[in-house]
Order: structure tokens, then sequence, then C-alpha cells
């Protein structure tokens, strides 16, 4: 049954922090169709309405195929501004405060895009969505697993000219037949630059991919991780330690990595102590912003307007914001918890 109004309003009034959104994911068809025309390229769709027909996904690579397609239209600095600020406006409007924003800096410098114009067109969007709408942010450069551990050394050292503007490395794409032990090194290299870690594991991948993540990438937070409860062991780690997991209820819903919400272990983590939080990782691909997400995994698990809370401060606890705006937002969300 639907959440009652008032769970359904403290959700939109909760201060939210975005720890897992792949930018690129947040390409609407619209945008894509308008960025095609202006640059002249043709699309393997005839129409808005075909491309979102086409969102009937199987699996993470079925959605892939599409996402780096829809990727082709982002060509000049312009581009990418008006990318991050039609998600920047979205995630203002479900009051989120921080965002974390993944990019895949390979999927455009493979089509002979400079890495300058990906970083400029973001970092302009990520200053101007602070300046209008007061949320701060970060990017997150992602190496593409399915390709090799050289092509990400290489990645890594040409994004070193723009060190400042990016605050972290993770590992996104393909997860299934690429373990996080392929980019060992490289993730070695970038935590001797002091460059925090995270990276996708146990979504279509087994819990084993968490546990080497956090052993042999010294990740300190998982993305998605739901597998984890394949192994107890690790649940338990995860209690104790108090690692983060980023879980993406819609993207796991139309991925297919669960069948129904009501049958996600979102909340059987979360009553165990997981620091588990709600994200949307392709919002345009997947049905819903980050607002979305917490009203449909809200109403299948029946999450109560405490643990929806919890949820937010996990959020914020785990997020790569200095101490002292750490501590006032977990203040904002729990002054608006108790109104």
């Amino acid at each position: 049954m639907p959440i009652d109004p008032a769970r359904a309003q403290l959700i939109q009034r909760l201060p939210k922090v975005e720890l897992h959104l792949h930018i690129e994911g947040s390409l609407e068809p619209e945008m894509m169709f308008s960025l095609a025309g202006k640059h002249g390229i043709a699309l393997p769709y005839a129409s808005v309405e075909a491309v979102r027909a086409a969102y009937n996904f199987h699996d993470l690579q079925s959605f892939l195929d599409l996402y780096y397609a829809g990727c082709a239209v982002l060509r000049d600095r312009q581009d990418f501004y008006a990318l991050a600020m039609a998600y920047f406006t979205r995630a203002h409007a479900d009051n989120v405060v921080h965002a974390e924003l993944f990019f895949d800096p390979q999927t455009h410098t493979a089509r002979g895009i400079p890495m300058e114009v990906v970083f400029s067109g973001l970092r302009d969007a990520m200053d101007d969505a602070h300046r209008r709408y007061g949320i701060t942010s970060e990017l997150i450069l992602c190496f593409l697993r399915h390709l090799s551990e050289e092509d990400a050394f290489a990645t890594l050292e040409a994004a070193m000219p723009f060190r400042s503007d990016f605050i972290g490395v993770g590992l996104d794409s393909g997860e299934r037949g690429n373990p996080p032990a392929k980019f060992a090194r490289v993730f070695a290299k970038a935590r001797s630059l002091g460059l925090r870690l995270v990276a996708h594991a146990g979504e279509e991948g087994p819990a084993a991919y968490i546990v080497d993540a956090l052993d042999v990438l010294a990740v300190e937070r998982i993305d998605h991780g739901v597998r984890c409860d394949e192994d107890p062991a690790l649940v338990a780690r995860l209690v104790r330690d108090r690692i983060p997991l980023t879980v993406c209820p819609l993207s796991n819903l139309k991925l297919c990595v669960v069948k129904d919400l009501r049958q996600h272990n979102f909340a059987r983590l979360l009553r165990q102590g997981v620091a588990v939080t709600i994200n949307s990782d392709d919002p345009a691909y997947f049905g819903g912003y980050i607002g979305e997400n917490y009203r449909a995994i809200a109403e299948a698990l029946d999450l109560s307007a405490a643990e929806l809370t919890l949820v937010a401060e996990n959020a914020a606890r785990a997020a790569f914001m200095p101490a002292t705006a750490k501590a006032g937002l977990l203040t904002k969300i729990r002054t608006v918890a108790t109104r």
C-alpha cells in the first residue's frame, strides 16, 4: 500500500546526500535528442518515446550498451554543463544538499573528447549549482572495469592536471568477469595520491567481489553491495566496520537484480546494522531520481520514519565531506526528523 502522507512528507523534507550517481546516466531522452540535433548525430531511435521503450533491460550489460550509445551526444563543454545542471535542478527538487558524482572519462576520451572538456563542463555546473541551490558536490573518476588496468593507469595520468577537480576514484561498468583484483595496482597508485576509493561490487558479481574490493583495493565504500548477504561473515564485517553500501533500489529492480522491490534485502540489512544508503544510480534510465528511490523502497518494505532518517544519516556520515560540514548536516537531518 502507498506510504502515508507523514512519511512522504518526511522523505521530501529530509536533507539528502547522493553517493551513487553516474552523471552520464542522468541523460534524459529529450536532452539526448536535443544534443544529437545540435551535433548532427543520427540516433538509432525515431523519437523520445522509442528511446524510452528501449529501457527494458534484462541485465547490466543490456543497459550499458544503450548507456554508452547515449554518451555519444556529449561533445563539448556546454553539453557536459547542461547534463550536470539538469541533474542538479532535479536533485534540488528532491532536497539533495550534497552529491558525489561518478563520471566515466574513458567513455569520452575514446571518442576523442579531451579530458579538459569533461572536467570543465562538469565543474561549471557544480559551481553554478552551489551558487543557485547551495548544493555542494564532488567528482569521483571511475575506471571502466571491462577495459584493462593499463588503460585505467593512462586515464589516471591524463587526469592528474585536474587533480584538484576530483576527490576520488571508483570502478564501474560490467562486473562479470572483471574482479576488483584486476585493478589492484591502479587503486594503490590512486591511494598514494591521496584520492578516496570506492568500487562497484556485489551487484551482479558475488559477495567475494565485495571482500576483494575491501581487502585488495582498500575501498572506503561499496557501491551496490546487495549480494553481501551471501556471506554472513561479510555482513558482520560491514556492521562492525561501518562500511557504507550505496544501494540503488530502482536500478536493482530495472536490471533484474531483484524481481520485486518487496524482495529487496535493503530493510533486512538496515535492521542488522549495515550502513545502507539510498541513491539513484542512472536515473534517466531506471525510472527515478533519489526522491523516487526513497519513496519506492519505503513503500515496498514499509520503512519507518526512524529508519528513513537513519538512512539519510548513513549517507551523511559516508560522504567525503569536511567534518564540520558533516556534523552540521547531521544536525539538520535530526532537526527535520523531529518536527
